[in-house]
């Protein structure tokens, strides 16, 4: 199968769904916005992939190929297409689908709980450990099934039908990655907050990767065989 991804900035890969990916025999393509690349046709490819990105989908202004974007995932949508939207990307898909984006209450940057109300995910627990680093939020699409929550940003994953997810969160970090966050967005840490942990803690922290690329293996399983 085909999987197409769409990156907004070059310090934020695919981590482990490359993995993934290759274990599959699957094969990559991409488009990276920041280079003014074109988004294929959409009968090119089995699986969208719209990553995360440190611009907000409000930022029209600044970033013209944002209203592209959304006309395109929207199209996608329509088509049937799976896709997964991760962190940006699930904003992406929530605004296409006629949701408000906004700047959440409480900024969530490291590594916190979350409560997990679906099986999709393979956790063995439902209050599992995953990545934050995000400053927005979004509300439910019409038709959205809310499969994931922290008490601040109540709306943190959905699933629309068996074909679209989106995750407010990151499964796919690898300690290499997110040493690129942090190397590129470290700025965000030094505001503070309640959810905002210091560079040591994130990059200090080793137990959730294993879990974590499970889940995101699982949900990547998901979609591929609906």
């Amino acid at each position: 199968m085909n999987i197409h991804w769409i990156q907004h900035v070059p310090f934020e890969g695919l981590g482990n769904i490359e993995e993934w990916v290759s274990a599959n025999n699957h094969t990559l393509t991409c488009t990276r916005q920041y280079n003014n690349e074109q988004l294929p046709s959409l009968a090119s490819f089995d699986l969208l992939i719209v990553m995360g990105g440190s611009m907000g989908v409000y930022d029209t202004n600044k970033y013209p190929w944002l209203e592209e974007e959304l006309t395109y995932i929207k199209s996608a949508t329509d088509s049937n297409k799976p896709i997964l939207g991760i962190c940006l990307g699930s904003q992406f898909i929530a605004a296409a689908l006629g949701a408000k984006v906004y700047p959440s209450p409480t900024k969530e940057i490291g590594w916190f709980p979350l409560n997990i109300n679906s099986n999709i995910f393979n956790f063995d627990t439902p209050s599992p450990t995953v990545f934050h680093w995000h400053g927005d939020t979004f509300d439910l699409p019409n038709n959205a099934q809310l499969i994931a929550s922290t008490t601040e940003v109540p709306n943190q994953a959905f699933i629309i039908g068996n074909k679209i997810i989106g995750l407010q969160f990151h499964l796919e970090q690898t300690a290499e990655t997110i040493e690129e966050m942090v190397i590129n967005c470290g700025h965000e840490l030094t505001e503070g907050g309640t959810k905002v942990q210091t560079t040591t803690e994130i990059i200090n922290e080793k137990a959730h990767f294993k879990t974590n690329r499970k889940a995101m293996f699982g949900i990547l399983d998901f979609l591929l065989i609906r």
